[in-house]
């Protein structure tokens, strides 16, 4: 496993090597701890990134992470109205990009969820006063289905008796 981290170059089980900018590499052993933690942005001049003039030799050069997206990434990108139309969108794009309208899609697909559920609420209400009206219940309905079962039994065992 190999990992630069400033002027080091992390190669596992606390094994590092140090980096000289000319001078000869150097192995050593260190702690965990004495390197800077995981998920950092680290470069390998060991200073920050500088836009300004050319880039110095060991620096690490940022590249944007580029993605294919799939066609239904596609759909999703033109539903979050990120993109007009399956023409207007690259070939490659930031996988950012697609996160972010990933998140989009899972709100709006929620806030549709939501106005469902509100609508087939307004519909059981009203479905349940129309019921009333017709003097129809669940209790009424259990004891006809029980009445028509008792019906059925008795008619079975006298078909059975003869």
């Amino acid at each position: 496993m190999l990992r630069a981290v400033g002027s080091l170059l992390r190669l596992g089980r606390g094994l590092t090597v140090r980096c000289g900018p000319g001078g000869p590499l150097e192995a050593t052993r260190r702690p965990a701890q004495a390197l800077p933690p995981r998920g950092l942005p680290c470069y390998s001049s060991g200073g920050a990134p500088s836009n300004s003039g050319p880039q110095g030799h060991g620096e690490m050069h940022r590249v944007p992470a580029q993605r294919r997206p799939s066609q239904f990434d596609k759909k999703i990108l033109l539903w979050t109205g990120r993109f007009k139309s399956m023409e207007e969108i690259p070939p490659r794009i930031p996988p950012e990009m697609i996160v972010t309208a990933r998140n989009k899609a899972r709100v709006k697909a929620c806030y549709i969820m939501i106005g469902l559920t509100i609508i087939a609420c307004f519909a059981v209400i009203v479905s349940a006063k129309r019921a009333v009206e017709r003097h129809e219940s669940l209790t009424s309905w259990n004891l006809a289905k029980k009445a028509k079962w008792r019906e059925e039994a008795a008619l079975a065992a006298q078909a059975k008796a003869k």
